[in-house]
């Protein structure tokens, strides 16, 4: 049970993040409102960054650690979603 809940918690994380992504990609689609385009790219980053939590704490424990790769998925989910909003701001 100890390990379980983790494994659970992580993948449905993942499965969260993935489900908002291709809703906000949807909605981005249906009325091209560009700060919907930047939050499914930041949700998709995430998710990513989820799975590689899973890879990394579930999957592959003690071969090797996914940490830098985890670290750069949200660096990169949170500075789309700047990048984004301040693109949006300048037009």
């Amino acid at each position: 049970m100890d390990e379980l809940f983790p494994t659970i918690v992580y993948l449905l994380c993942f499965i969260t993040s993935a489900i908002c992504a291709g809703l906000l990609g949807r909605a981005f689609r249906r009325t091209t409102a560009r700060v919907l385009l930047w939050s499914a790219i930041c949700f998709a980053f995430l998710a990513l960054n989820n799975l590689v939590v899973v890879i990394d704490l579930v999957l592959l424990p003690d071969a090797v650690t996914l940490t830098l790769p985890r670290h750069l998925l949200s660096i990169a989910a949170v500075s789309t979603l700047i990048f984004g909003f301040i693109w949006d701001l300048e037009r």
